[in-house]
């Protein structure tokens, strides 16, 4: 398969900010599969330019005729349309394992970066976004940014210690895949790299574990990760 591929990527203000940990999944999926695709600023309220994929969130790939979301979806068909290049899974117990460890960083991480990160968002946003997402990340919190900000520290504790079984794993081996990264790397390296865009607050200590498996997983594929650009380029405040 040689046809072109085009990514709608979540952009703030700046169309160099991309920050949707979902989109990272996809970006690195990509760049593990050594598949070059030219992305396409969107933002939260240009639905519309989505619409033929069925739905209104991203990433949305577009491989010819065909337009792709979810970034679990994504990644399988380019593990199964693109089988001669480098694997996402290994085997197909790679793929059921990577398929929970996705589900745990949606259902569990996602959810405990957010509380500390989301008041910081809107500041990364395009005019056009800002007052949409306030007011659909405010009802789907039940309070106000201002109180989400108060809570910041038991919120930072309480992400640590999610990340309790990510640090016993990565105490013993250098990623989640093992010896070198895949998607189940990605999935889960998505919420620190979005945290690491939008907010000035650093999620692990540096002597965390998980803190040094960011720090490879920020070098992997040629420091894809490490050259995006950041909100503001605020400088990292160490927690």
């Amino acid at each position: 398969m040689n046809q072109p591929i085009r990514m709608f990527d979540l952009a703030g203000a700046d169309d160099a900010v991309r920050f949707s940990p979902n989109c990272w999944r996809t970006r690195l999926a990509l760049a593990h599969k050594g598949l070059a695709a030219e992305t396409v600023a969107w933002r939260f309220t240009e639905k519309e330019r989505i619409a033929p994929s069925g739905q209104g969130k991203v990433p949305v790939l577009v491989i010819g005729e065909q337009w792709l979301h979810e970034s679990w979806d994504i990644a399988e068909y380019l593990e199964d349309h693109y089988p001669q290049r480098p694997s996402l899974f290994g085997c197909a117990q790679g793929r059921a394992a990577a398929r929970f460890i996705n589900q745990w960083a949606s259902d569990v991480l996602h959810p405990a970066v957010a509380r500390v990160i989301v008041p910081d968002i809107p500041a990364a946003l395009h005019e056009m976004d800002r007052a949409y997402f306030r007011s659909t990340r405010e009802a789907a919190f039940g309070r106000s940014f201002e109180a989400i900000a108060a809570e910041r520290e038991p919120s930072l504790a309480a992400v640590r210690h999610v990340l309790a079984p990510l640090r016993a794993l990565l105490a013993k081996q250098p990623f989640l895949a093992g010896s070198s990264p895949a998607y189940a790397d990605h999935c889960v390296f998505g919420a620190f790299q979005w945290a690491r865009i939008v907010s000035a607050v650093t999620l692990t200590a540096p002597d965390d574990p998980v803190s040094a498996w960011v720090e490879r997983m920020l070098d992997a594929y040629g420091g894809l990760a490490r050259a995006a650009v950041r909100s503001g380029s605020k400088p990292e405040i160490a927690q």
